[in-house]
C-alpha cells in the first residue's frame, strides 16, 4: 500500500479538541471510501469513522456525536475533528483510503503512518 501522512495529533486535556488531517491522493471520487482508524498497544486497529464517496458517514458508538469526519476537496485532505475528548480516546490514529469501506485497514489501498493522540484527565 501507498503511505499517507497524518498530522494534528498531540496531547490535550479531557474535554479538549484536536483536528487530525491527512492528505489524500487525487483519486476517482466514485470509488473512494475514506476512513479513520485507531489503535492502542496490544489491541487491534479499529475503524472509528468512515466517509463514503456519496457523503454518507458512519461512526463507531464510542465516538458518535463527538467526532466528525469530513473531506476538504480544495486541499484534498481528509479531516477528523475530535471534540469532547476523553482519556479513553488516547491512541495512535491512522487514515486510510480505498475503493470500498472495509472494516479492516489491511484492504485499503492507501494507509497512513499514524499520529499519536494523548488525552489526560
Amino acid at each position: 500500500q501507498a503511505l499517507l501522512k497524518e498530522s494534528g495529533g498531540g496531547s490535550v486535556q479531557s474535554g479538549g479538541s484536536l483536528r487530525l488531517s491527512c492528505i489524500i491522493p487525487d483519486y476517482k471520487t466514485s470509488t473512494i471510501c475514506m476512513a479513520w482508524f485507531r489503535q492502542t498497544p496490544g489491541d487491534e486497529r479499529l475503524r472509528i469513522a468512515r466517509l463514503n464517496f456519496d457523503g454518507t458517514t458512519l461512526y463507531t458508538d464510542s465516538v458518535k456525536s463527538r467526532f466528525i469526519i469530513s473531506r476538504d476537496n480544495a486541499e484534498n485532505m481528509l479531516i477528523l475533528q475530535m471534540n469532547s475528548l476523553k482519556p479513553e480516546d488516547t491512541a495512535m490514529y491512522y487514515c486510510a483510503v480505498g475503493d470500498a469501506c472495509y472494516s479492516s485497514d489491511t484492504f485499503y489501498k492507501y494507509r497512513g503512518q499514524g499520529t499519536q493522540v494523548t488525552v489526560s484527565s
